[in-house]
């Protein structure tokens, strides 16, 4: 008799963006004459840029000629892109890795779902507090939690490692034992950014307990302060203990292109294997379950690392940056607390006082007519803030700012 996975009923329920979408949908039924303004799920809005688009236009033309036809490619990727990558890492951030160090996918949100298969299901997991869902719902799913706890709104087996103001949302280092530690900088929900000093401090626990360390870099393009490091790898020592996961989907507006990297070094080490091991097994993963991304695909990418493809996408995100002065200077004068904005789309703001994440999500949707996303829905620490995106069309980023400060009702 088949039997499903019992692990996804251990899931909690009510997955964020479904949820908000259900909200939105009730409002929207009960006001037909409300226009919502949305400045919630991080989707890229802008069109792609011409060089970009002359790349992909490339790559279709070349499937409509016999003598460039491809099918199938590298399940690693394509070994150009691959090396295009090599070359951005070593002239952007200094940093020297080689190209079969780089896996091509269709973006960061599978690769963070997939990594944890290579390691052991017996593996103690450790989370940023709050954190992007996937991290925690793709271990749950894997059986790596005993339960979820109602009352601390945790899943046991875990170690939260809690974000808030008096730490600047940057986590402390675990005091026990982990397997497996999740970090993102700059961080996807809070906006905040991890120094050198601080990423050294994980480096340094993950290699004396043979933990690897899934570093989530995907909003580093938009890092503006060049004293913070935009890869994990710029840290001494992370490439025998770290894994860091990146994508096209917020540096050149890729969320619906699909296309993202995975970089696994060959000196990583994990207790009980040598060194290249882990790369193996996560190119045996990915040859057992991936046909690589679309070629098309990959020459938008390869277009997009290009010179002008770069200097198109960086005015892009300058004009998305702008959109997060305007949302946090809006915010702001209506003396609501804001981080982040600066060296990341996203905007944490503190909720009004006696207001819990969903509470201000329902007065911000029912008196302004904006929707943001709770920061509870990303792990319990979340809870009493809110997550609000810069990435919108500029009237539109403008218009939910002004109905915030003309409609909200704030004691």
């Amino acid at each position: 008799m088949a039997r499903i996975n019992e692990n996804y009923q251990m899931l909690a329920a009510g997955y964020l963006f479904p949820e908000i979408a259900r909200r939105m949908r009730s409002f929207q039924s009960d006001n037909p004459q409300a226009e919502i303004k949305k400045l919630g799920i991080g989707n890229t809005t802008e069109a792609l840029t011409p060089a970009i688009l002359e790349g992909l236009h490339d790559g279709v033309a070349r499937l409509g000629k016999l003598e460039s036809y491809s099918g199938y490619g590298d399940e690693q990727g394509n070994s150009d892109l691959r090396e295009d990558l090599v070359s951005f890492y070593k002239k952007t951030r200094g940093v020297e890795l080689s190209a079969d160090e780089f896996f091509i996918s269709d973006g960061a949100k599978p690769d963070s779902g997939n990594i944890q298969s290579i390691f052991s299901t017996d593996s103690i997991v450790a989370v940023q507090d709050p954190a992007y869902p996937v991290y925690v719902d793709s271990n749950v799913i894997a059986g790596r939690s005993k339960g979820f706890d109602e009352a601390s709104s945790k899943y046991k087996g875990f170690v939260y490692m809690p974000c808030n103001d008096e730490n600047g949302f940057i986590p402390e280092i675990p005091q026990e034992h982990v397997d497996l530690i999740y970090l993102c900088s700059p961080n996807n929900p809070t906006g905040a950014v991890a120094t050198k000093e601080q990423l050294k401090g994980f480096v340094d626990y993950a290699r004396e307990h043979k933990a690897v360390i899934i570093f989530d870099a995907a909003y580093s393009e938009y890092i503006s302060d060049p004293s913070y490091p935009k890869t994990i790898f710029e840290i001494e020592g992370a490439t025998e203990c770290a894994i860091e996961i990146n994508s096209f989907s917020k540096f050149a507006g890729f969320t619906g292109v699909r296309l993202g990297w995975c970089i696994v070094p060959k000196d990583l080490v994990v207790e009980g294997s040598e060194a290249g091991v882990v790369n193996r097994l996560w190119n045996r993963r990915q040859c057992t379950f991936f046909n690589g991304a679309s070629n098309i695909v990959q020459a938008g990418g390869k277009a997009v690392l290009s010179d002008a493809g770069l200097k198109e996408c960086y005015e892009l995100i300058s004009y998305y940056m702008e959109n997060a002065k305007i949302i946090r200077d809006g915010l702001q004068s209506l003396g609501l607390t804001v981080y982040g904005g600066d060296n990341a789309p996203y905007l944490w703001v503190h909720a009004p006082e006696g207001l819990s994440s969903w509470e201000f999500f329902d007065k911000l949707l029912h008196e302004a007519w904006v929707v943001g996303t709770p920061g509870v829905g990303f792990g319990p620490a979340g809870e009493g803030y809110f997550r609000l995106s810069a990435f919108g069309h500029r009237e539109d980023i403008i218009a939910a700012v002004e109905s915030i400060k003309k409609n909200l009702v704030l004691a």
